[in-house]
């Protein structure tokens, strides 16, 4: 059995210095990573794509408060409210699945059309319902439109973002979340005869100002663009994303060689990379969509749409009260998110991640063993609830969609996203739609025990399987994974583009359709609109 080739024998004879390993910049011949700033448009069109995650953050908000409203005007019963709650995360997994069809096909902005149409839909029969089989038929369009959002605004903003700032920018999409959690607390402020209503149709607001912005001011990516030999047009971008000056045709060079050396693996073992990679793309899977389920499997969708009940059992009944809670909660929570953005691409993922379950585990048996007791205190329920979700947001949060969008490669990006959101909502879904049944079953306390039992589990995974992944191109992500796990296949297809590039030939490999480079159909805006 023959060696793999290494990094030197991949560029013996290119006229390359290779570096010892691959290693932080912004594109994989960037040896000295020199720090560049965020631009301008960089953070508007990040923005623009966080508009769409505060409204996946409403729902979640809304629903903690409607969902009791609703069971108590369709007198449904607790298992009727779970299916009710749950059953938003069970269509997203549908919505998750058809995203990457439509992000690879026609693009990333069209997702986020497709997206807030269907929670238009959604809000609309749901608002207008007079049975409970209408309002749930309500949840399947808004679902579709959480699984969308899911999958396409992370995968957005990383592939928009430079690697010196990828982290910092791809936790404002769980940012966003969060303030759409707080407006869907603050909307519990709502009172009287049908107010569940309206507050289900304000959240129709945030869908129609996202279709605003994907046709007037955002473009798409230079990733998907390149993937569809629009070079012009992903160069016209590329500068409005990195300051006056620097060396983009370098980003495209390495967005084309990566797109080459990750098809060529991907040409060798079609759909079977996804469902039976090779060590390196294995490795990359499990990371990814290792990473989305830890996020639900520590129960935050659960304690989210449920907190209403937590506080109940904790002994605060009062209905204001509770509101005004959630609200403090809410605003906690989004201010830690705050925190953990800004030290992502300083202090690392694992350190992070590593904080944050160790945080969370004390914070779950806190309120554990509060339960516990034949009465619970409720301050302290409310301190170990605030340090719980303030602990989620540093870490395991926004890094569970920020991990999935860097590591996975340009060429099975968007399916693996759909796969790992798939597997997201399968967990939210399954950790939503019990919370009742198993808390009533096993005691709150018990429920609180089994989540903590659970972050042990993530702990350990993310210990043994993740790597350090700070400040790395998306570009070096394939290398980094097959120098991990010395993975043949990535390794020769780096030689093999190498080799072509010191011919003149190029890599060989086809990219993306016959659409020709020069021809400019709609991106967004012009560059002179936004800088």
């Amino acid at each position: 059995m023959s060696t793999p080739p290494t990094m030197e024998d991949v560029y013996t004879g290119t006229g390359v210095e290779p570096p010892s390993k691959t290693h932080e910049g912004e594109f994989h011949n960037d040896i000295h990573s020199t720090p560049i700033p965020i631009t301008r448009a960089t953070k508007i069109f990040a923005l623009c794509a966080a508009v769409n995650s505060c409204n996946l953050g409403y729902d979640i908000g809304v629903n903690t408060n409607a969902g009791w409203r609703v069971q108590q005007d369709f007198d449904l019963t607790d298992n009727q409210r779970e299916l009710f709650v749950g059953s938003i995360n069970f269509w997203s997994m549908f919505g998750a699945l058809g995203a990457h069809w439509i992000c690879d096909r026609y693009g990333r902005r069209l997702s986020f059309i497709v997206a807030a149409a269907s929670f238009i839909l959604g809000i609309i029969i749901m608002a207008c319902s007079w049975s409970y089989p209408v309002i749930m038929f309500g949840r399947v369009f808004v679902g579709l439109g959480v699984g969308f959002g899911l999958a396409i605004d992370p995968l957005y903003i990383s592939e928009m973002s430079p690697a010196a700032h990828r982290g910092e920018l791809v936790t404002w999409s769980e940012m966003a979340i969060n303030v759409g959690i707080v407006l869907g607390f603050a909307a519990g402020l709502i009172q009287g005869s049908n107010s569940w209503r309206y507050m289900f149709l304000l959240g129709g607001i945030l869908p129609i100002c996202m279709i605003f912005l994907v046709v007037f001011i955002m473009p798409e990516t230079p990733r998907w663009l390149i993937t569809k030999n629009r070079d012009d047009d992903a160069k016209g971008i590329l500068t409005q994303l990195y300051p006056e000056g620097f060396d983009v045709d370098s980003v495209i060079a390495d967005i084309k060689e990566s797109i080459e050396r990750d098809t060529a693996a991907e040409h060798s073992f079609g759909w079977d990379i996804v469902f039976k990679p090779t060590p390196a793309f294995r490795r990359i899977m499990v990371v990814g969509v290792g990473m989305a389920v830890s996020q639900q499997a520590v129960g935050i969708d659960a304690i989210q749409y449920f907190l209403i009940d937590i506080l109940d059992k904790s002994g605060v009944t009062g209905q204001l009260q509770q509101t005004l809670i959630l609200i403090f909660l809410g605003i906690v929570k989004l201010a830690f998110i705050v925190v953990g953005g800004k030290l992502f691409d300083r202090k690392g993922r694992r350190p992070l991640f590593f904080t944050s379950l160790v945080g969370m585990f004390i914070a779950l048996m806190m309120v554990a063993f509060n339960f516990l007791g034949e009465s619970s205190n409720s301050g302290f329920s409310v301190f170990a609830l605030a340090l719980y979700l303030a602990m989620f947001s540093i870490g395991i949060g926004p890094g569970a969609w920020l991990v999935p969008a860097e590591v996975f490669p340009t060429c099975i990006r968007a399916k693996a996203m759909s796969v790992a959101t798939f597997s997201n909502r399968l967990t939210a879904t399954i950790m939503a739609s019990t919370f009742l049944s198993t808390a009533n079953a096993i005691s709150y306390a018990g429920f609180f025990f089994l989540l903590s039992a659970i972050c042990v589990v993530c702990f350990a995974f993310l210990y043994i399987f993740l790597p350090e992944t700070k400040g790395r191109s998306l570009e070096d992500m394939s290398l980094y994974f097959a120098e991990i796990t010395g993975d043949r296949s990535v390794l020769e297809a780096e030689q093999q583009i190498q080799r072509g590039l010191r011919q003149g030939g190029g890599g060989g490999i086809q990219m993306g359709s016959s659409t020709t480079a020069g021809t400019r159909p709609p991106t967004g805006v012009e560059e002179s609109e936004i800088i």
